[in-house]
């Protein structure tokens, strides 16, 4: 890693295509030419739209009124050509990310392995190397996107460090939750990775948001918009007449003053590159660091819970079914605490002691068996 990531530059891409409609398979194919592609023209960091595999679910999705076994028959589709992480395809993206040796982020609709009935609408992060180092599902899809993807949690809301400093990442209206921009930036985000569908209607929409983005966090954000039109769309898609094809694209890269460095593009495929030049970050946070020095963290300060959220929440310290023993969290503590804190002097003290072996475990002896 390189000891000081605001020095030197590195040449970085934003990617508008189009996805081989429903079609998993292909359309990995067809990103793994583009990442060569790319990296031919120098770039060490590429990014991909919004759920470029297997592409974004234009279509109506309220399965309501005399559509609506057209509209099941698209969503099963779409959940047989989602992303299992891992899986063969996503096998396919590292070993292109490693011939390339360059950071991908891949828009994707995943496919979730645990439990097998959700999408979620994931960014995923490959290294140069071939291997993932994580990925980020959106928090809330936006809308009707509800009747598709389920929402993320704070498990993958990341910044990866890279030789270039911190990489994250957001997926559309994301881009409009204030405190979720602010906590990637104070995770130290340097290169903000941004993917959308891009509706034409959105396009101003997307302008601002990404050059704010920007601005905002004094960062470089590599912005990737889908494209997608009418043509390119089989006819055998029942619902391809009821829908408004029309992803004009927006992709663009934009520098730490909210000043375009390459784009925007619209209504074609391309490759878009610029060099990222780190001292532009250290030019823009002379003279707002959002922070650092422009930060006010005794006036206003930020959470984040970054538990990785599951069905089952067993009871802290409890016996289990089968006997054994679940550990207290430090939350669990801090209300045992309060608690405490309220009892006469005798339960405080009763308490106190109660927290302490906890924290501080001690074996307990073996049961004789004379």
């Amino acid at each position: 890693m390189n000891p000081d990531p605001l020095t030197g530059t590195v040449r970085a891409a934003a990617i508008q295509a189009a996805p081989v409609f429903l079609d998993l398979d292909a359309t990995v194919e067809k990103a793994c030419r583009l990442i060569g592609e790319t990296a031919e023209q120098g770039a060490r960091i590429m990014v991909f739209p919004e759920t470029f595999l297997p592409g974004y679910p234009f279509w109506p999705r309220d399965n309501t009124g005399p559509a609506r076994e057209p509209i099941l028959k698209a969503f099963v589709s779409y959940f047989r050509n989602s992303v299992e992480i891992p899986s063969p395809q996503t096998d396919a993206l590292c070993e292109a990310a490693r011939k390339a040796n360059a950071y991908v982020v891949m828009g994707m609709s995943e496919r979730d392995r645990e439990f097998g009935g959700t999408l979620y609408n994931t960014m995923l992060f490959i290294g140069p190397d071939g291997a993932i180092l994580g990925k980020h599902r959106k928090l809330i899809p936006t809308y009707g996107e509800r009747c598709i993807w389920g929402p993320g949690d704070g498990s993958t809301l990341n910044v990866f460090p890279t030789e270039y400093g911190g990489l994250g990442g957001l997926v559309c209206y994301e881009h409009h939750m204030v405190l979720t921009r602010y906590a990637l930036m104070a995770m130290g985000e340097r290169i903000h990775t941004a993917v959308w569908p891009a509706h034409r209607f959105m396009k101003d929409i997307v302008d601002a948001a990404v050059r704010q983005y920007a601005f905002e966090g004094q960062l470089f954000v590599l912005n990737s918009c889908g494209y997608m039109h009418e043509d390119l769309v089989p006819d055998s898609f029942e619902l391809k007449k009821d829908t408004y094809w029309d992803a004009a694209g927006g992709t663009g890269i934009i520098g730490p003053k909210g000043n375009y460095l390459a784009g925007p593009c619209y209504d074609e495929e391309a490759i878009l590159c610029a060099d990222l030049d780190f001292d532009q970050i250290v030019e823009a946070k002379y003279i707002v660091d959002s922070v650092g020095h422009y930060a006010r963290w005794d006036v206003l300060s930020l959470n984040v819970n970054s538990e990785k959220l599951s069905p089952i929440h067993t009871a802290a310290g409890r016996r289990g079914g089968n006997g054994a023993t679940m550990a207290l969290g430090s939350e669990d503590l801090a209300d045992l605490a309060r608690i405490a804190s309220k009892q006469d002097e005798a339960t405080r003290d009763l308490m106190a002691q109660v927290i302490a072996r906890i924290e501080n475990p001690k074996s307990e002896p073996e049961e004789s068996t004379s």
